[in-house]
């Protein structure tokens, strides 16, 4: 049950979304923002979403409203987070997410169904037999997909399941019940949905190497088994200390060559702090790159920021001296490398 606060906050959040504004979009013209470049070139630009600002911040709101036409929950429909009890559902979180982009005329990614990371300590704790713990997967999968039936477009069904070498990450799922588990993931998913895109989703894809060949020749075998998989997900996470991945549009064609959708699902670009406008400069390079690979493959369905303000970044967490990683500065600001996706729709 939803608690009065988070009722009211929802309720807030449906009447502020009846005075948003529509999208700015026409052919010939430059559009005036993200919303506009996505309805100009077919692609959805999304965000992550984080639910505290969300619920707390009206500003917060009002940029992923004006901007965005797709949404990922950051962490809030991640297992430790809907499920953190067993059998005991907490959905408060990822309801605001999924209602929040129903009254704002947005698409919704789910993110993610099965992950060596963020678990209930009740699970990987748990002494329970393999037949057992496949029970326990099938039965949130099935559980969190149904609950959101027909409202999350597209799932990453699996996430981060290689190594770099290309080798299956060894996790919870890989020891106890073998690499069959992402078959049954996605059958599972698609039972539970089926009109919902299911993705493959990991890092380090955006080069042409060990790993992408890896994923390459997972999605050709679930494929071949006739597996429900319907696209890969290339999460991004760039950094202005390497290189661009300059064969990353290629890379991208390799997957839909197999008949697959792929998108950029979790982009930021990181940067040595302090900020310097040579560095944002660079930024604004990476992000442009990035989404004209998107739009020369055909079938790149969506480029989505994993966060769209330093506000509230994950990355200073994980990267000591690191970040700057987003489109907006801290006071919502937009940096030269929001200007740099909108310059693309010039060109179109």
């Amino acid at each position: 049950m939803k608690s009065r606060v988070l009722v009211t906050v929802l309720a807030a959040l449906a009447l502020t979304a009846t005075t948003a504004a529509p999208a700015s979009a026409h052919p010939g013209r430059t559009p005036e923002d993200l919303r506009g470049l996505a309805h100009k070139t077919g692609v959805r630009i999304g965000s992550a979403v984080a639910v505290d600002p969300l619920t707390a911040e009206a500003d917060y709101r009002r940029v992923l409203r004006r901007e965005f036409t797709s949404v990922t929950a950051e962490n809030a429909m991640k297992w430790e987070s809907v499920e953190p009890e067993r059998g005991r559902y907490t959905w408060e979180g990822a309801d605001a997410v999924v209602d929040f982009a129903r009254h704002n005329r947005q698409a919704v990614r789910g993110h993610t169904l099965v992950w060596h990371n963020q678990l209930p300590a009740w699970l990987t704790e748990g002494t329970f037999t393999d037949e057992e713990l496949r029970g326990i997967l099938r039965d949130h999968i099935t559980t969190q997909v149904r609950r959101y039936r027909g409202k999350v477009g597209s799932w990453d069904v699996v996430n981060e399941v290689f190594n770099e070498d290309g080798t299956l990450r060894s996790s919870l799922w890989l020891t106890r019940l073998g690499p069959g588990y992402i078959a049954d993931a996605f059958r599972w998913a698609h039972k539970a949905d089926p009109r919902a895109k299911l993705y493959v989703n990991d890092y380090n894809l955006e080069w042409i190497g060990p790993k992408s060949d890896a994923a390459l020749e997972l999605v050709k075998g679930l494929k071949a088994e006739g597996v429900p998989v319907h696209g890969v997900g290339f999460q991004g996470h760039l950094s202005l200390e390497y290189g661009f991945p300059g064969d990353f549009a290629d890379n991208m064609r390799r997957f839909t060559a197999l008949g697959l959708e792929t998108a950029i699902t979790e982009i930021d670009v990181r940067m040595h702090l302090p900020v310097t406008e040579e560095k944002l400069a660079a930024q604004a390079d990476y992000y442009r790159q990035a989404l004209s690979a998107c739009l020369s493959v055909r079938r790149c369905a969506e480029f989505t920021v994993w966060g769209f303000t330093d506000r509230h970044s994950w990355i200073p967490g994980w990267f000591e001296g690191q970040g700057a990683a987003c489109l907006f500065d801290e006071a919502l600001n937009r940096k030269p490398a929001y200007h740099s996706l909108l310059a693309l729709g010039r060109r179109r």
